[in-house]
Protein backbone atom coordinates (compact mmCIF):
# COMPACT_ATOMS: atom_id res chain seq x y z
CA UNK A 1 0.00 0.00 0.00
CA UNK A 2 2.86 2.37 0.80
CA UNK A 3 4.49 1.78 -2.60
CA UNK A 4 1.13 2.29 -4.25
CA UNK A 5 0.64 5.67 -2.56
CA UNK A 6 4.21 6.76 -3.28
CA UNK A 7 3.76 6.09 -7.01
CA UNK A 8 0.52 8.06 -7.06
CA UNK A 9 2.03 10.97 -5.13
CA UNK A 10 5.03 11.16 -7.45
CA UNK A 11 2.70 11.21 -10.43
CA UNK A 12 0.68 14.00 -8.80
CA UNK A 13 3.82 16.08 -8.19
CA UNK A 14 4.90 15.71 -11.82
CA UNK A 15 1.42 16.67 -13.02
CA UNK A 16 1.34 19.80 -10.89
CA UNK A 17 4.83 20.71 -12.04
CA UNK A 18 3.75 20.45 -15.69
CA UNK A 19 0.65 22.54 -15.02
CA UNK A 20 2.70 25.18 -13.22
CA UNK A 21 5.12 25.44 -16.17
CA UNK A 22 2.32 25.67 -18.73
CA UNK A 23 0.35 28.22 -16.74
CA UNK A 24 3.50 30.30 -16.22
CA UNK A 25 4.35 30.23 -19.94
CA UNK A 26 0.75 31.19 -20.71
CA UNK A 27 1.53 34.48 -19.03
CA UNK A 28 3.90 35.30 -21.91
CA UNK A 29 2.20 33.45 -24.75
CA UNK A 30 -0.77 35.80 -25.06
CA UNK A 31 -0.48 38.36 -27.87
CA UNK A 32 -1.52 41.14 -25.51
CA UNK A 33 1.10 42.72 -23.29
CA UNK A 34 0.35 41.25 -19.84
CA UNK A 35 1.41 44.43 -18.08
CA UNK A 36 -0.96 46.65 -20.07
CA UNK A 37 -3.80 44.34 -19.08
CA UNK A 38 -3.04 44.70 -15.38
CA UNK A 39 -2.25 48.38 -15.34
CA UNK A 40 -5.06 51.00 -15.27
CA UNK A 41 -6.12 52.66 -18.51
CA UNK A 42 -4.34 55.89 -17.64
CA UNK A 43 -0.95 54.16 -17.36
CA UNK A 44 1.80 55.91 -19.27
CA UNK A 45 5.00 54.35 -20.58
CA UNK A 46 6.88 55.16 -17.38
CA UNK A 47 4.24 53.46 -15.24
CA UNK A 48 4.27 50.38 -17.49
CA UNK A 49 8.02 50.06 -17.13
CA UNK A 50 7.72 50.41 -13.37
CA UNK A 51 5.16 47.59 -13.25
CA UNK A 52 7.42 45.38 -15.38
CA UNK A 53 10.30 46.04 -12.99
CA UNK A 54 8.12 45.32 -9.93
CA UNK A 55 6.96 42.03 -11.44
CA UNK A 56 10.49 41.06 -12.40
CA UNK A 57 9.58 40.71 -16.08
CA UNK A 58 13.04 41.88 -17.13
CA UNK A 59 14.63 38.76 -15.63
CA UNK A 60 15.16 35.57 -17.69
CA UNK A 61 12.16 33.22 -17.77
CA UNK A 62 13.97 30.58 -15.73
CA UNK A 63 14.66 33.12 -12.99
CA UNK A 64 11.09 34.36 -13.04
CA UNK A 65 9.70 30.83 -12.78
CA UNK A 66 12.10 29.98 -9.97
CA UNK A 67 11.06 33.08 -8.04
CA UNK A 68 7.38 32.28 -8.63
CA UNK A 69 7.72 28.71 -7.32
CA UNK A 70 9.88 29.90 -4.45
CA UNK A 71 7.11 32.26 -3.44
CA UNK A 72 4.64 29.38 -3.25
CA UNK A 73 6.78 27.41 -0.82
CA UNK A 74 8.71 29.99 1.21
CA UNK A 75 7.22 33.36 0.22
CA UNK A 76 9.03 36.29 -1.36
CA UNK A 77 9.38 40.05 -1.35
CA UNK A 78 7.03 41.69 -3.89
CA UNK A 79 8.31 45.22 -3.27
CA UNK A 80 6.70 48.15 -1.51
CA UNK A 81 4.37 48.88 -4.46
CA UNK A 82 2.89 45.37 -4.13
CA UNK A 83 2.45 45.23 -0.41
CA UNK A 84 5.96 44.25 0.61
CA UNK A 85 6.61 40.76 1.97
CA UNK A 86 4.28 38.05 0.71
CA UNK A 87 4.23 34.98 2.95
CA UNK A 88 3.95 31.45 1.58
CA UNK A 89 2.00 30.41 -0.34
CA UNK A 90 2.62 33.55 -2.39
CA UNK A 91 0.94 33.50 -5.81
CA UNK A 92 1.82 37.01 -6.92
CA UNK A 93 0.10 40.37 -6.85
CA UNK A 94 -3.05 41.47 -8.67
CA UNK A 95 -2.98 45.06 -9.91
CA UNK A 96 -6.63 44.69 -10.92
CA UNK A 97 -7.76 43.88 -7.36
CA UNK A 98 -4.92 45.83 -5.70
CA UNK A 99 -4.10 42.94 -3.40
CA UNK A 100 -2.03 39.78 -3.21
CA UNK A 101 -3.59 36.90 -5.12
CA UNK A 102 -3.38 34.78 -1.97
CA UNK A 103 -5.74 37.21 -0.23
CA UNK A 104 -8.21 36.94 -3.12
CA UNK A 105 -8.15 33.15 -2.97
CA UNK A 106 -8.51 33.14 0.80
CA UNK A 107 -11.72 35.12 0.36
CA UNK A 108 -13.34 33.14 -2.47
CA UNK A 109 -12.08 29.59 -1.94
CA UNK A 110 -14.17 28.92 1.21
CA UNK A 111 -17.24 29.93 -0.81
CA UNK A 112 -16.62 27.28 -3.46
CA UNK A 113 -15.80 24.66 -0.83
CA UNK A 114 -19.03 25.49 0.99
CA UNK A 115 -21.01 24.98 -2.21
CA UNK A 116 -19.38 21.84 -3.55
CA UNK A 117 -18.72 19.63 -0.53
CA UNK A 118 -22.28 19.58 0.94
CA UNK A 119 -23.74 19.29 -2.57
CA UNK A 120 -21.46 16.33 -3.34
CA UNK A 121 -22.60 14.54 -0.18
CA UNK A 122 -26.21 15.08 -1.22
CA UNK A 123 -25.86 13.99 -4.85
CA UNK A 124 -23.82 10.89 -3.97
CA UNK A 125 -26.20 9.75 -1.22
CA UNK A 126 -29.30 10.43 -3.30
CA UNK A 127 -27.96 9.15 -6.61
CA UNK A 128 -26.33 5.94 -5.37
CA UNK A 129 -29.18 5.17 -3.00
CA UNK A 130 -31.82 5.70 -5.67
CA UNK A 131 -29.86 3.68 -8.21
CA UNK A 132 -29.49 0.74 -5.83
CA UNK A 133 -33.16 0.71 -4.88
CA UNK A 134 -34.15 0.98 -8.53
CA UNK A 135 -31.93 -1.98 -9.48
CA UNK A 136 -33.24 -4.13 -6.64
CA UNK A 137 -36.85 -3.28 -7.59
CA UNK A 138 -36.36 -3.60 -11.32
CA UNK A 139 -39.60 -3.19 -13.28
CA UNK A 140 -41.53 -1.78 -10.33
CA UNK A 141 -43.23 1.59 -10.09
CA UNK A 142 -40.32 2.86 -8.02
CA UNK A 143 -37.92 1.80 -10.78
CA UNK A 144 -39.92 3.69 -13.39
CA UNK A 145 -40.07 6.78 -11.20
CA UNK A 146 -36.31 6.62 -10.68
CA UNK A 147 -35.74 6.33 -14.43
CA UNK A 148 -38.02 9.31 -15.02
CA UNK A 149 -36.18 11.31 -12.37
CA UNK A 150 -32.79 10.53 -13.91
CA UNK A 151 -33.95 11.39 -17.41
CA UNK A 152 -35.41 14.69 -16.19
CA UNK A 153 -32.26 15.63 -14.32
CA UNK A 154 -30.01 14.70 -17.23
CA UNK A 155 -32.11 16.79 -19.63
CA UNK A 156 -32.10 20.06 -17.67
CA UNK A 157 -29.42 22.70 -17.28
CA UNK A 158 -28.16 24.23 -14.07
CA UNK A 159 -29.04 27.80 -14.98
CA UNK A 160 -32.67 26.75 -15.63
CA UNK A 161 -33.01 24.68 -12.46
CA UNK A 162 -31.37 27.44 -10.44
CA UNK A 163 -33.67 30.11 -11.87
CA UNK A 164 -36.76 27.99 -11.06
CA UNK A 165 -35.59 27.40 -7.50
CA UNK A 166 -34.94 31.10 -7.01
CA UNK A 167 -38.34 32.05 -8.42
CA UNK A 168 -40.30 29.54 -6.36
CA UNK A 169 -38.51 29.43 -3.01
CA UNK A 170 -37.03 32.95 -2.80
CA UNK A 171 -39.45 35.26 -4.59
CA UNK A 172 -42.79 33.42 -4.48
CA UNK A 173 -42.88 31.35 -1.29
CA UNK A 174 -40.11 33.28 0.48
CA UNK A 175 -39.01 30.14 2.33
CA UNK A 176 -35.29 30.85 2.03
CA UNK A 177 -33.32 34.12 1.72
CA UNK A 178 -31.56 35.31 -1.38
CA UNK A 179 -28.43 33.14 -1.85
CA UNK A 180 -25.36 34.58 -0.19
CA UNK A 181 -22.29 33.39 1.66
CA UNK A 182 -21.71 33.62 5.39
CA UNK A 183 -18.86 31.80 7.07
CA UNK A 184 -19.98 28.64 8.82
CA UNK A 185 -17.90 29.71 11.82
CA UNK A 186 -19.80 33.00 12.13
CA UNK A 187 -23.37 31.72 11.72
CA UNK A 188 -23.97 28.07 10.70
CA UNK A 189 -27.72 28.56 10.19
CA UNK A 190 -27.23 31.55 7.91
CA UNK A 191 -24.45 29.70 6.08
CA UNK A 192 -26.79 26.80 5.31
CA UNK A 193 -29.83 28.92 4.40
CA UNK A 194 -27.77 31.08 2.06
CA UNK A 195 -26.41 28.11 0.08
CA UNK A 196 -29.20 25.53 0.30
CA UNK A 197 -30.61 26.35 -3.14
CA UNK A 198 -27.21 25.91 -4.76
CA UNK A 199 -26.85 22.55 -2.99
CA UNK A 200 -30.28 21.42 -4.15
CA UNK A 201 -29.67 22.47 -7.75
CA UNK A 202 -26.35 20.63 -7.96
CA UNK A 203 -27.68 17.59 -6.07
CA UNK A 204 -30.70 17.28 -8.38
CA UNK A 205 -28.69 17.41 -11.60
CA UNK A 206 -25.73 15.29 -10.51
CA UNK A 207 -27.76 12.69 -8.58
CA UNK A 208 -29.71 11.95 -11.76
CA UNK A 209 -26.49 10.90 -13.47
CA UNK A 210 -25.35 8.81 -10.50
CA UNK A 211 -28.76 7.13 -10.22
CA UNK A 212 -28.55 5.92 -13.82
CA UNK A 213 -24.93 4.82 -13.46
CA UNK A 214 -25.51 3.06 -10.14
CA UNK A 215 -28.58 1.27 -11.46
CA UNK A 216 -26.78 0.02 -14.57
CA UNK A 217 -23.74 -1.16 -12.61
CA UNK A 218 -25.86 -2.82 -9.94
CA UNK A 219 -27.94 -4.71 -12.50
CA UNK A 220 -24.80 -5.93 -14.23
CA UNK A 221 -23.24 -7.03 -10.94
CA UNK A 222 -26.37 -8.84 -9.78
CA UNK A 223 -26.12 -11.09 -12.86
CA UNK A 224 -22.54 -12.18 -12.04
CA UNK A 225 -21.72 -15.71 -10.96
CA UNK A 226 -20.32 -14.74 -7.56
CA UNK A 227 -23.66 -13.13 -6.63
CA UNK A 228 -25.54 -16.30 -7.56
CA UNK A 229 -23.04 -18.27 -5.50
CA UNK A 230 -23.56 -15.98 -2.51
CA UNK A 231 -27.31 -16.43 -2.79
CA UNK A 232 -26.94 -20.19 -3.12
CA UNK A 233 -24.93 -20.26 0.11
CA UNK A 234 -27.91 -18.74 1.87
CA UNK A 235 -26.30 -15.44 2.78
CA UNK A 236 -28.60 -12.69 3.99
CA UNK A 237 -29.81 -10.22 1.38
CA UNK A 238 -28.12 -7.36 3.20
CA UNK A 239 -24.81 -9.19 2.94
CA UNK A 240 -25.27 -10.13 -0.71
CA UNK A 241 -26.37 -6.67 -1.82
CA UNK A 242 -24.43 -4.47 0.58
CA UNK A 243 -21.14 -6.28 1.01
CA UNK A 244 -20.70 -8.08 -2.31
CA UNK A 245 -22.84 -6.46 -5.02
CA UNK A 246 -22.41 -2.83 -3.97
CA UNK A 247 -18.66 -3.18 -3.48
CA UNK A 248 -18.24 -4.54 -7.01
CA UNK A 249 -20.62 -2.02 -8.59
CA UNK A 250 -19.32 1.09 -6.87
CA UNK A 251 -15.94 1.32 -8.66
CA UNK A 252 -17.15 3.24 -11.76
CA UNK A 253 -19.19 5.51 -9.50
CA UNK A 254 -16.06 6.35 -7.48
CA UNK A 255 -14.24 7.24 -10.71
CA UNK A 256 -16.92 9.64 -11.89
CA UNK A 257 -17.35 11.10 -8.41
CA UNK A 258 -13.65 11.92 -8.17
CA UNK A 259 -13.67 13.72 -11.50
CA UNK A 260 -16.90 15.60 -10.74
CA UNK A 261 -15.92 16.72 -7.25
CA UNK A 262 -12.39 17.68 -8.32
CA UNK A 263 -13.68 19.64 -11.31
CA UNK A 264 -16.38 21.35 -9.24
CA UNK A 265 -13.87 22.41 -6.59
CA UNK A 266 -11.86 24.00 -9.40
CA UNK A 267 -14.72 26.44 -9.90
CA UNK A 268 -18.49 26.16 -10.17
CA UNK A 269 -18.82 29.03 -12.63
CA UNK A 270 -22.45 28.49 -13.69
CA UNK A 271 -23.64 27.80 -10.14
CA UNK A 272 -21.97 30.89 -8.72
CA UNK A 273 -23.20 33.06 -11.58
CA UNK A 274 -26.78 31.75 -11.37
CA UNK A 275 -27.06 32.36 -7.63
CA UNK A 276 -24.95 35.53 -7.55
CA UNK A 277 -22.22 34.14 -5.29
CA UNK A 278 -18.58 35.15 -5.70
CA UNK A 279 -16.49 32.00 -5.54
CA UNK A 280 -13.45 30.63 -7.28
CA UNK A 281 -15.25 30.10 -10.60
CA UNK A 282 -16.55 33.66 -10.96
CA UNK A 283 -13.19 35.00 -9.81
CA UNK A 284 -11.47 33.08 -12.61
CA UNK A 285 -13.94 34.39 -15.20
CA UNK A 286 -13.55 37.95 -13.95
CA UNK A 287 -9.77 37.56 -14.11
CA UNK A 288 -9.97 36.43 -17.74
CA UNK A 289 -12.19 39.38 -18.66
CA UNK A 290 -9.91 41.93 -16.97
CA UNK A 291 -6.63 40.35 -18.08
CA UNK A 292 -5.60 39.71 -14.49
CA UNK A 293 -2.99 37.08 -15.36
CA UNK A 294 -1.55 36.47 -11.86
CA UNK A 295 -5.05 35.56 -10.68
CA UNK A 296 -5.61 33.39 -13.78
CA UNK A 297 -2.38 31.50 -13.10
CA UNK A 298 -3.34 30.98 -9.46
CA UNK A 299 -6.84 29.70 -10.26
CA UNK A 300 -5.41 27.30 -12.85
CA UNK A 301 -2.98 25.90 -10.29
CA UNK A 302 -5.68 25.60 -7.63
CA UNK A 303 -8.02 23.82 -10.06
CA UNK A 304 -5.27 21.42 -11.09
CA UNK A 305 -4.45 20.77 -7.44
CA UNK A 306 -8.03 19.82 -6.63
CA UNK A 307 -8.29 17.51 -9.63
CA UNK A 308 -5.00 15.80 -8.80
CA UNK A 309 -5.98 15.36 -5.15
CA UNK A 310 -9.38 13.99 -6.19
CA UNK A 311 -7.68 11.43 -8.43
CA UNK A 312 -5.35 10.37 -5.59
CA UNK A 313 -8.35 9.89 -3.33
CA UNK A 314 -10.03 7.82 -6.04
CA UNK A 315 -6.89 5.67 -6.38
CA UNK A 316 -6.82 5.10 -2.62
CA UNK A 317 -10.50 4.17 -2.61
CA UNK A 318 -9.84 1.74 -5.46
CA UNK A 319 -7.20 0.06 -3.31
CA UNK A 320 -9.64 -0.16 -0.41
CA UNK A 321 -12.50 -1.50 -2.54
CA UNK A 322 -10.40 -3.90 -4.60
CA UNK A 323 -7.08 -5.01 -3.01
CA UNK A 324 -5.87 -6.24 -6.43
CA UNK A 325 -5.35 -2.60 -7.43
CA UNK A 326 -2.44 -2.33 -4.99
CA UNK A 327 -0.47 -4.80 -7.05
CA UNK A 328 -0.60 -2.77 -10.28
Amino acid sequence: MARFLIRRLLGAVLTLFAVSVLSFLMFFALPKDPVSGMCPKNCNAERLERVRAELGLRDPLVVQYTNYMKGIFVGRDLGSAQGGRCDAPCLGYSYVNSEAVTDTLARVLPVTLSIVIPAAVLWLALGVGLGMISALRRGSVLDRLAIGFSLTGASLQLYFVGAVLLLVFCYKLRLVPIPSYTSIFDNPAKWASGLVLAWCALAFLFSAIYARLSRAQMLETLSEDFIRTARAKGLAKSTVYGRHALRAAITPVVTIAGLDVGGALGGTVITETTFGIQGLGRTAVDAVRSGDLPTIMATVLISAFFIVVANIVVDVLYAVIDPRVRLR
